[in-house]
């Protein structure tokens, strides 16, 4: 992918600056704006069709290649500069690939660092080792380790915590190195000129505390033991707090704070957690450690290289930066949302933490051959994020020494965020490529429509959705914060509609960063259908104390607000809705006008049908209400669906769609709500591209538009 951009902010409205980071080995890039009106293949171009905005925007700005920095690591000033005599520094760490040949900073002060390789643990001066302890280190576990330098003499004495065999390893030598430093680093050995550390750590550290002194054996097997000797350190730091800050408070008078960079992480289980809680808020002092990756990457941090204002007049809708340099073409979307105090009847949610949290995901190393009968294409663009670290990666994946990925930003290059963006899984498209088959839906309808992003909504609230009659979700709105959920469950509850055209939506709790909305935290539960589990102890978001998983689990399931739950996915033939008895003889059959086909949807741009990918089902068991009208449901999945593991307490066999077409199922539901509010919901993700399939002239977009007409008019629906 040789041209690489984003936007500082990617929802903008009329009259405001918007502003991109360009990164391209071209020597000039062409910026033109445009407006995206269909899904992907529709006209000339993968992208679809698009109207050229030129006049707004259409710039030639210098190319260049933009770097980004790899690997967290923290900076903690000291209360003083040493300069010589007597140091120790004690630590605990939890290195996760110790085995790794190259080496690995636990810490550096200046020129000294301490640092692990090949198994073993090593205090080095620059890159001369001063002693080494070998097959010191197993991954996974927690070690107390004390280094000094005094009086000529370094030392480690390192204890494995619950070790069994050979858990305290000594080592000693003659030494002529000094101490010099004002900054105490953990895991880096220094800083490059990009801000990435030298020889990055994988791991996690705890309770970081220096002394100006040799500690003598009592003293050091004190703290092996997790005890508070009588010696006090002449620097610590306050790690029991403040979880959600980058901000390390110091534990001595008149310090500055220290600092993490690049993505480190907090609320994850220290050297003493004992399983009593798995929450940092109820025991914040066993939560003290930091873990730092190698590989951490949540903000490209690039210089901005084009700006530009959105014109008064500019109406709102989905739009892209073209860009375009040395033959090559990129699209970048872009959200305008409506002007302040405006409000058409239809505001169409674009589910951009879903976008987020698949955003650069390895997904295609795992293999999905069995519920997935076609070819397995990975993009070209795709297979560059196996080879390059600096895009990041998804809320999907695991960082290299296997732990999870829980942070995902906007501001970096979004490869999979892109019109027209192939996706291996379905064979055809997912994600923004399948809600723009949404918007030339809409397009064709004809009814006033402004866009807005998930972080629009959990900012400005219901003051947003209060603005619009009916909102209309993407394709697959997976991933929700609390405060997200509170807006527009409160908004059906007194007077509003959705039209819920998508699946497995407002599944996983999602927590946002105040003071960096750019930034989604996903901490998933050991249940739900997942590609990692959460490590024991760490499932409490740092950046909301939210208690991370699926909402169902925490009773907050979607069934309950939208009719309809997660029941199945699988990416063989989609399939169409058999009409039940409520779309020919109930209030809600008027729907139904001019749609006389027993079956909807046995058509659509992605996988066949407009029910397939991830699907959910009506169930009142779960919270679907009583009284809803079930208008449809599938005629039929094949056993590459399989029903979810949150609806299974023991693993069977036999579980899937031909063979459990009770559970695995997609349903059609809309029931009305008192006060005037009223739910449609679909429960499929390629719903979407059933709308669009022949221009939009089909049954099925028929019947979505006589629910849309209703639902936006703001007139009772029944």
């Amino acid at each position: 992918m040789d041209i690489q951009a984003y936007f500082e902010e990617w929802s903008r409205r009329p009259g405001e600056t918007v502003r991109m980071a360009i990164s391209t080995p071209y020597p000039s890039v062409r910026a033109t704006l445009v407006r995206l009106v269909s899904g992907p293949g529709q006209g000339e171009t993968v992208e679809g069709r698009t109207v050229d905005f030129s006049s707004a925007l259409d710039a030639t700005v210098p190319g260049r290649v933009q770097s980004t920095a790899i690997g967290s690591y923290a900076q903690l000033p000291l209360r003083a500069a040493i300069a010589g005599g007597a140091v120790s520094v004690h630590c605990w760490a939890w290195p996760t690939v110790p085995e790794r040949e190259a080496p690995q900073t636990i810490w550096s002060l200046g020129e000294i660092a301490l640092l692990i390789a090949s198994g073993a643990i090593q205090l080095r001066s620059r890159d001369e080792t001063i002693l080494s302890i070998e097959q010191a280190l197993v991954a996974r576990n927690w070690y107390s380790i004390v280094a000094t330098i005094a009086n000529g003499q370094a030392l480690i004495d390192l204890q494995r915590i619950g070790g069994k065999v050979g858990a305290h390893r000594v080592a000693t030598a003659k030494t002529s190195a000094e101490v010099s430093a004002t900054t105490l680093t953990l895991a880096g050995s220094g800083i490059d000129s990009i801000g990435s550390p030298l020889k990055p750590y994988n791991g996690k550290i705890d309770s970081p505390a220096l002394y100006l002194t040799g500690l003598a054996s009592q003293i050091v097997a004190a703290l092996h033991a997790g005890k508070h000797p009588e010696a006090k350190p002449w620097a610590s730091w306050a790690l029991d707090r403040d979880f959600a800050a980058e901000a390390i408070a110091p534990a001595f008078p008149g310090g500055r704070p220290g600092r993490l960079f690049n993505g480190a992480e907090r609320g994850v289980t220290g050297r003493n957690w004992d399983g009593r809680s798995d929450s940092f808020l109820e025991v914040p002092g066993q939560y003290c450690a930091l873990q730092f990756h190698d590989d951490d990457m949540v903000d490209s941090n690039w210089d901005y290289d084009l700006a530009f204002q959105l014109p008064e007049t500019l109406s709102s809708g989905v739009y892209a930066v073209r860009v375009d340099a040395g033959g090559s073409r990129n699209h970048f979307p872009l959200f305008v949302r409506g002007k302040t105090g405006g409000g058409a009847p239809v505001l169409f949610l674009a589910p951009t933490n879903t976008y987020l949290a698949y955003a650069n995901d390895h997904l295609a190393s795992l293999d999905f051959s069995s519920v997935m009968p076609h070819d397995k294409v990975v993009p070209a663009d795709e297979e560059y994020l196996f080879a390059h670290r600096e895009p990041g990666r998804s809320c999907y994946d695991r960082h290299g020494d296997g732990t999870p990925v829980r942070y995902s930003s906007r501001r970096r290059p979004l490869f999979n965020v892109r019109p027209g963006f192939p996706n291996w899984l379905t064979g055809s498209y997912r994600h923004f490529p399948v809600d723009m088959y949404i918007i030339e839906w809409l397009e064709h309808v004809g009814i006033g429509y402004e866009v807005a992003t998930d972080e629009d909504l959990e900012r400005e609230g219901r003051a947003l959705l209060d603005r619009h009659a009916v909102v209309v979700t993407g394709s697959h709105p997976e991933y929700w914060t609390r405060a997200g959920l509170d807006i527009v469950d409160g908004y059906l509850n007194e007077g509003g509609r959705v039209m819920y055209l998508g699946g497995n939506g407002f599944y996983w709790v999602t927590s946002r960063y105040a003071d960096k909305p750019s930034v989604i935290e996903v901490r998933r539960d050991n249940s739900g259908t997942r590609c990692w589990d959460a490590p024991y102890g760490e499932r409490t978001h740092v950046a909301t104390s939210e208690l991370g998983g699926i909402w169902r689990s925490r009773g907050r399931g979607p069934n309950r607000m939208l009719g309809v739950g997660f029941a199945s996915e699988g990416w063989s033939k989609g399939c169409g809705y058999r009409r039940l008895d409520a779309s020919y003889d109930s209030p809600a059959a008027k729907f139904f006008d001019g749609v006389p086909e027993d079956v909807v949807g046995d058509y659509g741009h992605v996988l066949g049908g407009a029910v397939g990918d991830e699907v959910d089902r009506f169930d009142i068991a779960l919270g679907s209400p009583e009284h809803a009208y079930v208008l449809g449901t599938s005629t039929g999945l094949g056993n590459e669906y399989q029903l979810v593991i949150e609806d299974m307490t023991l693993s069977m066999p036999d579980q899937g769609g031909a063979q459990r077409p009770d559970m695995v199922r997609a349903d059609m539901v809309l029931f009305p709500i008192d006060g005037g509010g009223c739910v449609f919901s679909v429960g499929s993700i390629t719903y979407g591209g059933a709308l669009a399939w022949n221009g939009c002239d089909n049954g099925l977009s028929r019947l979505t538009a006589n629910v849309l007409t209703a639902f936006a008019s703001r007139e009772p629906v029944f």
